[in-house]
């Protein structure tokens, strides 16, 4: 009688009829509780009915019955992974795999899980041995392309991707997957080709699209860009979807741009319960931890590699968390110095480097990256310390209170904008930059001739990514061009795409495409800001302007114009002449900015007087003094601090030039 009841409770079970068929088991397990069978139906009940906890234990009443059955040991890897514990779940598909090795779905999630718990290479391996079982098995070619991803292996990512493709032609995910790649891979053409093949088949796939327009911009093809942003800020209105935050940047106002980042973070930070609950710590220093991707030859890492240097020890204990890669740069060893500890975290999950930080009770925690590329916001999103500060990486608010403060300053942040930010703005007395006093110069300029530039001749030039620059900025740099005869533009040479468009730009208004002159990448920062030297005026972009690029023109002796406008991106540069004492070269319209950039090109002598006050205030005024900006934001932390260890709320402030440790 009882196979027939087992045969009852399994057909109940696939009609839906949960209930009935627990009951027909529990029957069966009174009269003998050691059948395995009835054990396995019921489990598999009390899953679909999601009451993981009794399914858990019957699967272990099971399996300690008799271990060999992979697919109670692989149920309870599912059960283990909706009572959120993952190391259970992983020992379970081992129970599984060791009791049935040719099991595929075992190594699969088996190898899903370590992923998410940040154990890269061996989900890698996991992925490895479940393609050698299934070869055509297109979610782990695809799982394998993003861990390769996660890893910087872009161009093996890439061939996965084209694995998946080949098998399945229509594959959405893998051509949106295929399109991050590319750009990672500095491939924008191909990349925008794969975004438009994802958009092609799911229009209403809003990341693919603006994944496009971003792909577009920086090959600066500007065809329907117009129409593009109306379309991207009507999404964001109606916040239909996930947004990509960072590549909207350039195109969004102050409140569309609060928009935009609090979509972004429901997308990508899914809520956790905080790991600091309201301990007040009680170390002799405070323990500040700085949290980046960018920790190696970037701008970031070249703006702050003095500033840890400067760190009071005295009162505050400096960590390095690490999220990216290292590219044995020489400043890549000297951050590695300048901090009391440097931990590196790529290959772990955001919960671990969250655990990692409560565990070292860290005071405050500064996220460095945002939501730029290699940044770990869901780590903020799970509390792991009592203050959470959004500085210098991401030009913008985070759009959520995981960040308790964003580090500003009255320029870029302006009282009447505090509304636009999730964060409370903390304005510092000079800029909110900080700048590293220390940088070298190569004592070598080379010659015109040798950058490629004429002999003669007024130089322009602009040294920003190709995304800032955008085509009302390019109108006016062309209408210059025209009106200074024998002038250039000078450019970081982007891609070959971009430099073809651009140019194809400049002959449609009139200018010819040799005026348009591209400077190579150099292997030396100090090579770069020497050769900068021979620009006559630094004429910057419009909505999203120069950063670091304007730092390093300022230190490098070349005059910043700029034009602000009311967004915390387009306002840095205005920021930064501010604090080197040259508030005459920041505008607040394209006229002036036109206007203004015309007559310094035709009057020398006025070129000349401002270049001689950049002189005299580049090592007297505050932008590059290192040590008193070190002092203001260590004032600034510890009023963060204070105001935690209160019980108080983050409150908004701005500090007085007076005000340092």
């Amino acid at each position: 009688m009882s196979p027939a009841r087992l045969d009852d409770a399994i057909a109940q079970l696939r009609n839906g009829r949960i209930a009935e068929a627990a009951r027909i088991c529990k029957s069966l397990l009174k009269a003998d509780r050691g059948n395995q069978d009835a054990l396995y139906i019921l489990a598999v009940a009390e899953m679909q009915n999601q009451r993981f906890h009794e399914a858990d234990e019957l699967l272990a009443r099971l399996l300690a019955l008799n271990p060999k059955i992979a697919l109670a040991w692989a149920n309870r890897g599912n059960a283990r992974i909706a009572l959120k514990d993952p190391e259970g779940a992983v020992a379970a598909f081992d129970g599984a795999i060791a009791a049935e090795p040719m099991f595929v779905e075992a190594h699969f999630n088996r190898a899903k899980l370590l992923k998410d718990l940040g154990r890269l290479e061996d989900a890698l391996a996991g992925y490895d041995r479940c393609l050698a079982l299934a070869p055509a098995f297109v979610d782990a070619l695809m799982n394998r392309g993003n861990v390769l991803g996660m890893l910087g292996r872009h161009a093996e990512a890439l061939a996965c991707y084209d694995q998946c493709l080949a098998l399945q032609p229509g594959l959405l995910e893998a051509h949106y997957n295929r399109g991050n790649v590319l750009m990672r891979l500095g491939r924008h053409e191909e990349a925008r080709a794969s975004y438009g093949r994802a958009v092609a088949l799911n229009p209403a796939f809003s990341e693919a699209y603006f994944a496009r327009c971003h792909a577009k911009i920086m090959l600066c093809d500007w065809t329907d860009f117009a129409t593009e942003s109306e379309r991207i800020k009507a999404a964001i209105e109606k916040a239909t979807g996930p947004l990509p935050a960072f590549h909207l940047l350039a195109r969004l106002s102050a409140a569309e741009q609060l928009r935009s980042a609090r979509s972004h973070v429901a997308q990508n930070c899914p809520p956790s319960e905080p790991l600091w609950r309201g301990e007040r710590y009680a170390h002799e220093r405070i323990r500040l931890a700085y949290l980046s991707a960018d920790f190696r030859d970037h701008p970031v890492a070249l703006l702050t590699a003095g500033l840890f240097e400067q760190h009071e020890r005295s009162r505050f204990e400096v960590v390095g968390i690490s999220f990216g890669r290292d590219d044995a740069s020489p400043v890549r060893g000297r951050l590695k110095k300048s901090f009391d500890r440097f931990i590196e975290v790529q290959a772990m999950s955001d919960e671990d480097i969250a655990r990692l930080l409560r565990e070292h009770e860290i005071d405050i925690a500064v996220d460095l990256n945002g939501f730029t590329s290699g940044g770990r916001p869901a780590v903020f999103a799970r509390r792991p310390a009592p203050v959470q500060v959004n500085y210098l990486g991401y030009a913008g608010t985070l759009g959520s209170d995981h960040w308790d403060y964003i580090i500003a300053d009255r320029f870029v942040v302006r009282d009447e904008d505090h509304r636009h930010y999730a964060e409370k703005v903390v304005q510092m007395p000079h800029t909110f930059m900080v700048n590293d006093g220390a940088r070298k110069l190569a004592e070598r300029v080379p010659s015109r001739p040798e950058a490629g530039l004429p002999e003669t001749g007024f130089v322009f030039c602009c040294f920003n990514n190709a995304f800032k620059i955008t085509p009302d900025a390019f109108d006016v740099w062309m209408r210059l061009l025209r009106q200074v005869e024998g002038s250039v533009l000078w450019l970081s040479n982007p891609n070959a795409n971009a430099a073809g468009n651009l140019r194809r730009e400049a002959e449609a208004r009139g200018v010819a495409a040799e005026r348009l002159i591209f400077a190579p990448k150099t292997a030396l920062n100090e090579d770069h800001l020497a050769r900068m030297r021979l620009a006559d005026l630094f004429i910057d972009t419009f909505h999203f302007n120069a950063h670091a690029t304007a730092a390093d023109a300022l230190w490098a002796g070349v005059p910043v114009l700029t034009c602000s406008g009311a967004t915390f991106a387009s306002r840095v540069a205005g920021s930064l002449l501010g604090a080197v004492g040259l508030p005459e070269l920041v505008t607040h319209s394209p006229q002036d900015y036109e206007a203004l950039a015309l007559r310094l090109a035709r009057d020398r002598d006025a070129l000349s007087g401002i270049r001689q006050t950049l002189a005299r205030n580049r090592d007297r005024l505050a932008l590059f003094d290192t040590k008193r900006f070190a002092r203001h934001l260590e004032a600034a932390y510890i009023r963060m601090w204070e105001l935690a260890q209160a019980g108080a709320r983050p409150q908004a402030f701005a500090l007085t030039p007076s005000e340092a440790t």
